[in-house]
């Protein structure tokens, strides 16, 4: 027999949150596939997928209708995947500066040696 979500649910608050690798099994394939149509990258799919079900996990208590876990789930990733892109976007961003600043300034260096 098949358990809902809400059962599931009730254990993991009641003491027993090993019952949320039940949640995992069920909804890893759906959540991979909303988050790789959002990010369009496995390794970044599969690494916003982990930080989600982590941040699920530690937040189970928070959740106030058991019955929509995976739409609750699937707005956790979106989150998730929006602070991945922003995090990779800022470093991008950090590199270009840090390149062009390298080029500036090797210029005025290369100008002094000689």
């Amino acid at each position: 027999m098949m358990e809902t979500d809400t059962f599931y649910i009730g254990r993991c608050k009641n003491g027993h949150p090993d019952d949320f690798r039940f949640l995992v099994k069920r909804y890893q394939g759906g959540l991979m596939g909303h988050l790789m149509g959002r990010v369009d990258n496995r390794d970044i799919a599969e690494e916003a997928a982990q930080e989600s079900l982590v941040r699920a996990y530690f937040k189970i208590d928070t959740l106030q209708k058991p019955d929509r876990f995976f739409a609750w789930l699937l707005g956790i990733s979106d989150r998730v995947a929006l602070e991945m892109h922003r995090k990779k976007h800022i470093q991008k961003q950090r590199e270009q500066i840090r390149l062009a600043t390298q080029q500036a300034v090797e210029p005025m260096f290369s100008q002094d040696c000689a």
